[in-house]
């Protein structure tokens, strides 16, 4: 599925992950940042240097290990990039208010898209009205892929894909 050229250059897919800083890691600070254009090309994937010390990698679900943020970029550098790239487009992601904030960074309500949200995705996976889905299991029922296995951690690059590809099922309803 291609879509409408004109949302081919204005949606923009985003995903982060994030590590623990402060005692006992309950901090959560910006660890890596994905975002891809409208065909899954990756725009930007970089790891980036919280502004604390990091007292939780969170491996499991992170996938950021000590030795990707030895190099990473720092916070207010990334902060900047990303910005000028979100600047004027529509932000896809799942929970993508955590992304936000840990990018400390407010982005339009109608230039964004949800999809832990989406009521017609909720549908589609047959879920009730009330339930928010994990990423997880929308992409396993709806596009029948399995992301976010082993021990590996996630990658924020397949999670953005993911959203972006759960957003295209239902993007002329999201409009």
């Amino acid at each position: 599925m291609s879509g409408p050229p004109e949302r081919n250059k204005t949606v923009v897919a985003l995903d982060c992950e994030m590590v623990g800083t402060g005692p006992g890691g309950r901090c959560s600070e910006l660890a890596r940042c994905s975002i891809l254009d409208y065909h899954g090309n990756v725009l930007y994937d970089q790891y980036v240097r919280p502004l604390r010390p990091v007292t939780d990698y969170r491996t499991r679900w992170s996938g950021i290990r000590r030795k990707d943020l030895l190099n990473a970029v720092p916070f207010a550098q990334a902060r900047e990039e990303i910005r000028t790239i979100l600047e004027g487009k529509v932000v896809v992601g799942h929970s993508i208010y955590n992304d936000f904030e840990a990018l400390d960074m407010l982005h339009p309500g109608h230039m964004t898209r949800d999809t832990c949200t989406t009521p017609h995705l909720r549908r589609l996976a047959s879920f009730p009205k009330s339930r928010r889905s994990s990423l997880k299991i929308l992409a396993g029922r709806l596009l029948s892929r399995r992301i976010q296995v082993g021990h590996r951690g996630h990658c924020s690059v397949e999670d953005a894909l993911a959203a972006l590809d759960l957003y295209k099922l239902v993007e002329v309803k999201s409009h």
